[in-house]
């Protein structure tokens, strides 16, 4: 297995990224006209000296989901002739808050924000509203509905991405034993449809026992602390289930450190190393949360929004869901290559 995957880390790693190969004119324009854009506004935009000044924030950049998003909108904002400034959420609903409040100071002509927990951002995100300020909303709900005039919200199906990777863990765990989840931020609608989604699925296996969900806020470091005690509380633990693979991979770890065995993993996200492990079979199943397309059509909607006038309620919809597959061994490989090229 190892032999194999060294071949597909060579294959979906060696090609040039394919915005690279194209070139950042023939892909924008494929862009453009896939969004929707008239061809004389879209031959304006790529034209234009002056570049569309958007701001950017996710949870926080040491998860590696945040931080590959960050690196599609970047890449997605170079072909829309787009100048991004990214503002770190740092794990942190406080900090984001702080470093939020200074966005908002400023000029900009669209936002997209993922926040770290649902309402912290309301002041904040009123005066850029009130500024006429387009509000993109990205993965997860970013104030209770009604609160706040967004633009628009592109996020996927927590519940489903829950739920599917809850029932491979669960099946691979014979139906039966104890599992623990270990939660993300309790405030992230994400972690709480994910929760959602595994317990829906636990009502059907009467006999796995839920043991433990403690949130370790997406905190790889909180999640040693959580599991290094679980493994001593719990000898009889058979099943892990994480709001995202971070945190899965980072308790493989800690299990491995320990000596034990018989542990099965299962994940959210679809990050690479993760997308290797299930090919190694040391984690039963991730999905993908398509972080490419949530930042990447983020940055599609706020340029039609600056530059083509498009209006919330009218011109584009209140939600937009960015699916993603479950990873499989038949999968990967292609799944890979979207990701390489910031499509999924």
């Amino acid at each position: 297995m190892s032999d194999e995957l060294e071949k597909l880390n060579e294959v979906v790693l060696s090609r040039r990224n394919v915005f690279k190969t194209l070139g950042a004119t023939t892909v924008a324009g494929a862009l453009f006209a896939s969004a929707g854009f008239e061809p004389a506004m879209a031959q304006e935009l790529m034209a234009a000296s002056k570049p569309i000044k958007s701001a950017m924030s996710n949870a926080g950049l040491q998860a590696s989901w945040c931080a590959q998003g960050k690196t599609a909108a970047e890449a997605w904002s170079k072909l829309m002739n787009v100048e991004m400034t990214w503002f770190d959420g740092e794990l942190s609903a406080t900090k984001q808050r702080a470093t939020i409040d200074n966005m908002a100071a400023q000029a900009w002509d669209f936002v997209a924000v993922q926040t770290f927990g649902i309402g912290t951002l309301n002041d904040p995100m009123s005066k850029l509203i009130a500024a006429g300020t387009p509000v993109i909303t990205m993965d997860t709900m970013m104030a209770p509905e009604g609160q706040l005039a967004i633009h628009t919200f592109i996020a996927p199906d927590n519940i489903m991405m829950g739920a599917v990777t809850a029932t491979a863990l669960f099946n691979a765990m014979g139906g039966a034993g104890q599992v623990a989840m270990t939660q993300g931020a309790l405030g992230h609608s994400g972690a709480q449809g994910r929760a959602k989604g595994f317990k829906q699925v636990l009502a059907a296996f009467p006999n796995i026992e839920l043991v433990d969900e403690q949130p370790a806020d997406w905190d790889v470091t909180k999640v040693a602390r959580i599991w290094d005690s679980l493994l001593t509380k719990f000898p009889d633990l058979k099943g892990g289930f994480f709001h995202n693979d971070d945190m899965a991979l980072a308790a493989g770890n800690v299990i491995k450190a320990k000596g034990r065995t018989g542990i099965l993993l299962s994940g959210i996200d679809a990050m690479p190393p993760a997308v290797n492990a299930v090919l190694e079979g040391s984690l039963v199943a991730t999905v993908r949360n398509p972080s490419c397309r949530i930042h990447g059509w983020s940055v599609a909607a706020g340029v039609a929004a600056a530059v083509g006038g498009e209006k919330p309620g009218t011109d584009i919809p209140a939600f937009i869901l960015a699916d993603g597959p479950v990873i499989s061994k038949e999968t990967a490989a292609g799944h890979l290559w979207l990701q390489k090229n910031f499509l999924i």
